[in-house]
């Protein structure tokens, strides 16, 4: 059953879903908007599927290793979320007695775009930028390896989406579709730009330029750090125009704290 939404809206849009009775969609706390009356909310720690698990668990010992199973499970769940700085519950909308409708938003300026999964290819997708989904796309957390992670910053935790069904995401300021097949098969992008990728886009870290003038002048002065994200393969990648850091930076500067410092770069005392 294919999710019904529309996204609307410009500089702040929102996804409004229409639910068939029967159908369940799930959003990371903090994203909802509104519903109409026939719509049940219910919050949850577990991820979809957790009732399939308990309801598979029958009676005396048995019954009592599935729900321990199930408990371990959500368990591992909640750590996993709490260790990437997610949201550690789930709220799940389902309709009754007719189409229901319910609304949900991002929590910063931008775009949402929806994502349709056939289940031939998972999506990954940067910290915060999960909004909703059908129960039937399985919300996890991919952590990169270490040397990437530590490199790369905002690359090291990432979203992960499996299953069949439609995932909602949003990120800030505008979209923009690439496919790195397009260009050579390789792209090189401000690590805060990236919203979400498809499964077979290898994603990477690399120095701006070596230990030489124009590698420290760029560090230093470019505003970019000392490192890029690569992404290549063949596949759909989703880039924002705004990054969360800028959007702070620019809030800051507004106040008369102007936390950039005079150069950008590595003389940025910006703290997040």
């Amino acid at each position: 059953m294919t999710l019904k939404q529309q996204i609307v809206g410009n500089a702040m849009q929102m996804a409004v879903c229409t639910l068939e009775p029967g159908q369940t969609v799930y959003c990371e706390a903090g994203k909802f908007l509104f519903k109409t009356a026939n719509v049940s909310m219910d919050t949850r720690l577990a991820g979809p599927g957790g009732n399939a698990q308990q309801q598979s668990g029958g009676g005396g010992m048995g019954g009592m290793g599935g729900m321990l199973r199930q408990a371990m499970g959500t368990a591992m769940q909640v750590g996993q979320r709490m260790l990437a700085g997610e949201s550690i519950a789930f709220q799940y909308f389902s309709a009754s007695g007719g189409e229901g409708t319910v609304g949900f938003a991002g929590v910063l300026p931008g775009e949402m775009r929806a994502l349709e999964l056939d289940g031939s290819r998972a999506w990954f997708a940067e910290k915060d930028a999960f909004v909703a989904a059908e129960s039937t796309v399985e919300f996890g957390i991919a952590f990169q390896g270490g040397r990437t992670g530590m490199s790369g910053g905002e690359g090291f935790i990432l979203e992960k989406f499996t299953g069949r069904g439609t995932v909602i995401i949003a990120g800030a300021g505008n979209f923009i579709d690439l496919n790195p097949a397009d260009f050579g098969g390789r792209i090189e992008v401000d690590t805060g730009c990236i919203v979400a990728f498809e499964e077979g886009i290898q994603y990477g870290v690399q120095r701006i330029g070596g230990l030489n003038r124009q590698g420290i002048m760029n560090a230093v002065f470019g505003g970019e750090g000392l490192s890029l994200a690569t992404l290549e393969g063949n596949g759909r990648v989703i880039l924002q125009s705004l990054t969360i850091e800028g959007l702070a930076n620019a809030l800051k500067k507004a106040q008369g704290g102007d936390k950039q410092g005079p150069t950008g770069g590595l003389f940025s005392t910006h703290a997040g």
